[in-house]
């Protein structure tokens, strides 16, 4: 078992990521960009089991993919990995990647939202069109997803495909992810004719960061590995709660902000500040 000296010794991730003024714009233009090797092969093969073991031990899907509903079948979702495991915690707090997310947004400081794990499995099915923050009951565009592999990523599996300058539409629908949400914005993604983008193969340790109202969706797992992915989701420090519309924003209130309420500064223990100007 591993010990606090032994989590000492993984990688500090402290070191700053130089982003272009260029890549900064085509963020907020675009409302996602790609970003290689946001951590390098050696961090990633010291993390990477870490977290693959964290999921392993809270995975509790005792059906078979096939068997699965929508949700279910698009991938191992665990989430706040911080509070499971100390090694997990290093890189959910990693300074590099919260400074990345603080100049994409253009704001001084982020706080951890939440992280997640979404590991999809071979045969698992396609992530369905879906905008993020329909589930988070948060008075602010500034938001933003680091999706992170922790292993490659094939060609036929590939990254999210997000739809450009989707973020300015702000909020769409309250449909949850699911066949729903995928025909009805599917259909007016379609009926627009509205741009998309799709940034193929990743290697481990690329990785996308995308805007809590941009729409994307995922395609299914074909291939006979596990697709591993980390995310982190930062918002703006000083953003505040505001009240739900909807039983998933309830629901995350709840769950991601503990003892506050509507007009709280979303500031709860779980919501550390991870980088501040």
């Amino acid at each position: 078992m591993a010990t606090t000296a032994d989590y000492a010794q993984l990688p500090s991730l402290h070191t700053d990521y130089s982003l272009s003024a260029d890549q900064v714009a085509a963020y907020r233009r675009n409302g996602h960009i790609l970003l290689k090797q946001v951590a390098t092969r050696d961090e990633i093969q010291a993390y990477e089991p870490i977290i693959a073991g964290v999921v392993r031990e809270h995975d509790y899907n005792t059906k078979p993919v096939a068997e699965r509903d929508t949700y279910g079948r698009a991938f191992i979702q665990i989430g706040n990995l911080w509070q499971m495991n100390e090694g997990a915690k290093r890189f959910v707090m990693a300074r590099r990647f919260a400074k990345i997310a603080a100049e994409l947004m253009g704001v001084q400081g982020v706080r951890i939202y939440h992280d997640q794990a979404l590991f999809k499995e071979p045969g698992g099915g396609h992530t369905p069109w879906h905008q993020d923050q329909v589930y988070w009951p948060l008075d602010t565009p500034n938001t933003v997803t680091l999706w992170m592999p922790l292993v490659p990523v094939s060609e036929e599996v590939g990254s999210m495909t997000f739809v450009d300058g989707s973020q300015t539409l702000g909020y769409m629908s309250r449909q949850a992810i699911s066949d729903e949400s995928h025909k009805t914005l599917g259909s007016f993604i379609e009926g627009k004719q509205l741009p998309k983008t799709n940034y193929g193969a990743m290697a481990a340790g690329d990785a996308t960061f995308h805007a809590g109202w941009t729409l994307h969706s995922a395609p299914g797992n074909p291939t006979d590995t596990m697709r591993e992915v980390m995310t982190i989701i930062y918002i703006a420090d000083g953003v505040r709660i505001i009240e739900p519309d909807s039983k998933a924003r309830e629901n995350d209130m709840k769950g991601w902000f503990p003892g506050l309420a509507p007009g709280d500064v979303a500031a709860s223990a779980l919501n550390p500040l991870v980088y501040k100007d």
